[in-house]
């Protein structure tokens, strides 16, 4: 696959994928029912709030690159679904991590297990590493491996399907040494006490004002 994908087209395929292994009594999904899609609160990073005319447009553009496709089951309503099983051959266990990627971005191995149990269950961490192998392993790949993150025991996997992943420069910076956590804790201490003092400074200033006042009065 060498199509590239914007946030809005990552978005509505996944929620297709994802519609399709929790909820397939009500799949395809009409343009109302995926628009509730791509905007729901649970199970999504970022959170969205696509209006249903972004949604047309994502679609026509999945349609162009034979990733999407309008419903041939008829109805009053024109429905839609994904083509990756036909496209790209992919499994349900493969299309469950995917769609999770696609859904929430860049996650560990136990992250992906836990929560694409809900479209497909992985009995064990292994089985969700031997998908993500599969995915990196297509030509092109689907999925990257990325370098772990300070402070970070696992390494998260991203999806390629919206081209590489931007990593932040707070991502890449090395981990702090134990004792620049000390100190940078200390600073941190340091700078309240300060804020207090100053704080309590400008409070005893005031009560001196306040009795000055009070006292000019009888005077």
């Amino acid at each position: 696959m060498n199509a590239i994908l914007n946030e809005m087209e990552v978005r509505v395929l996944g929620c297709l994928i994802e519609k399709e292994l929790t909820t397939p009594e009500y799949y395809p999904l009409s343009l109302n029912a995926l628009t509730n899609a791509c905007n729901q609160k649970s199970n999504r990073d970022p959170v969205l709030n696509l209006e249903e005319a972004e949604v047309v447009r994502a679609l026509d553009s999945l349609k162009f690159k034979q990733l999407a496709v309008v419903s041939a089951d008829g109805g009053r309503v024109p429905k839609y679904r994904h083509l990756l099983v036909e496209q790209l051959r992919l499994s349900p266990a493969e299309l469950a991590a995917l769609a999770e990627l696609l859904l929430r971005g860049p996650q560990t191995v136990g992250e992906l297990r836990t929560r694409a149990e809900r479209m497909h269950p992985f009995p064990d961490l292994a089985a969700v590493d031997a998908v993500l192998t599969e995915l990196m392993a297509r030509t092109p790949p689907f999925v990257v491996r990325l370098t772990r993150q300070p402070g970070r025991k696992e390494s998260r996997y991203a999806h390629l399907l919206a081209g590489e992943p931007e990593i932040s420069p707070e991502e890449l910076a090395p981990a702090p040494e134990a004792a620049r956590l000390k100190v940078m804790a200390e600073n941190e201490r340091m700078a309240r006490l300060e804020e207090e003092v100053a704080s309590l400074r400008d409070e005893v200033a005031g009560l001196r004002r306040a009795v000055a006042e009070f006292k000019a009065q009888f005077e």
